[in-house]
């Protein structure tokens, strides 16, 4: 490994014990990060050994290495790594944070690795029954203390337009509209405008408390589209419809409303799409627009006709008809189906579990759902 110049050593380069000791707490983060994602850089071999005193070069080298592995992995595999490790407890989102805080240039890939952990940290110190209106500035300056230090609640003007955000959030009435209505580019154009202001500690504090009452917000409304999806499933059945047209979903002209049902109700107890984008979510948006297409606009459920999701063109709004019913291979492959999205996961049945979720992976910003369309296997088998 080529020697790092030292103009890109931290600023305490003199304390090689210090930075040894970073590397030392990083190291088997990040090698097993390496493992999962196939990361391509070569190893400290000192490192590796777990040298107790090295000499000045391993130090460099170390720094080296921790360097190239902080450009290479990317915020979408913070999450997905989050996930499934049981490395990542809070000591561990210390170890990270305060080693992005310390780097150098801050970069947007650096801001939104900081953001990420930083809401990801409070959510797993938070207790479960914390209320919205009790998550407040000074309770989250409180529970950051370990990382920013104490400091004076003065938030700055600018820092208002989080309230905006977070009210229009809550005004939203599906997880389509919260993804598709222009709330969540606000969230994003304020962190980006804030530049450099970003890390300042009131604000560091303020996109904290944001993004966890975001999480929220967003876990409400995922389960309200399930919950309506499911209400929807059951006054078809009433009916006497056994299936329904769900290309829009991704799933079949003539998927069976039991298909359908399984897979809802393993989505309500091991969804993981959560805060951030991904397939599952997507199909949850499109399946609640299919259900609402299927039942037309004078629905028991409600204002189908004019929810949010239901507006795409590449699915009919004639009321399905009626088909034989589903064999048993049919509910074997639903369960299989949804069984793929599973990991291991707390429960997120209940509202009051939202803040201590976890992550799924997706290359995508938070909150957005991705550009391409799913993929589900129909016959795939348990």
């Amino acid at each position: 490994m080529t020697q790092q110049p030292s103009s890109q050593l931290p600023e305490a380069t003199a304390d090689l014990a210090a930075v040894w000791s970073n590397a030392r707490q990083l190291h088997p983060i990040y090698t097993d990060m390496a493992r999962e994602f196939a990361i391509d850089v070569p190893p400290c071999a000192d490192l590796e050994a777990g040298v107790e005193t090295p000499g000045r070069e391993s130090v460099e080298q170390a720094q080296q290495w921790l360097n190239e592995m902080d450009d290479t992995i990317q915020v979408h595999q913070l999450r997905q790594f989050l996930q499934t490790s049981s490395r990542m407890d809070a000591e561990c989102l210390i170890d990270l944070l305060q080693h992005y805080l310390r780097k150098n240039p801050k970069t947007d890939s650096l801001r939104d690795k900081i953001d990420f952990l930083l809401v990801q940290y409070f959510s797993q110190i938070a207790p479960t029954d914390l209320k919205d209106d009790d998550a407040d500035l000074e309770y989250v300056a409180r529970a950051l203390e370990p990382l920013l230090g104490s400091i004076e609640l003065k938030p700055p003007v600018w820092l208002n337009s989080l309230h905006r955000v977070l009210d229009s959030a809550r005004r939203c009435r599906s997880l389509d509209e919260l993804l598709h209505g222009g709330v969540l580019e606000q969230g994003r154009k304020a962190k980006a405008q804030a530049g450099e202001l970003f890390y300042l500690p009131i604000a560091l504090i303020a996109f904290t408390r944001f993004g966890y009452l975001m999480r929220r917000v967003f876990f409400r409304l995922m389960h309200e589209d399930l919950n309506h999806v499911l209400e929807g499933l059951n006054e078809l059945e009433e009916r006497g419809v056994e299936t329904i047209d769900c290309r829009r979903a991704q799933f079949s002209a003539e998927e069976p409303i039991i298909r359908l049902r399984m897979i809802c109700q393993s989505w309500k107890v091991m969804f993981q799409a959560e805060y951030s984008s991904g397939q599952p979510l997507r199909m949850l948006v499109d399946l609640r627009a299919s259900i609402d297409a299927a039942l037309g606009p004078d629905s028991a459920t409600g204002n189908h006709a004019g929810a949010p999701g239901n507006t795409s063109a590449t699915e009919t709004t004639v009321p399905a008809a009626v088909t034989p019913k589903h064999t048993k291979r049919a509910v074997a492959a639903a369960s299989a189906g949804a069984s793929a999205h599973r990991v291991p996961a707390r429960d997120v049945a209940s509202p009051k579990h939202a803040g201590q979720l976890k992550p799924v992976a997706d290359e995508t910003p938070e909150f957005e759902i991705s550009a391409e369309p799913p993929q589900w296997n129909q016959n795939s088998e348990s």
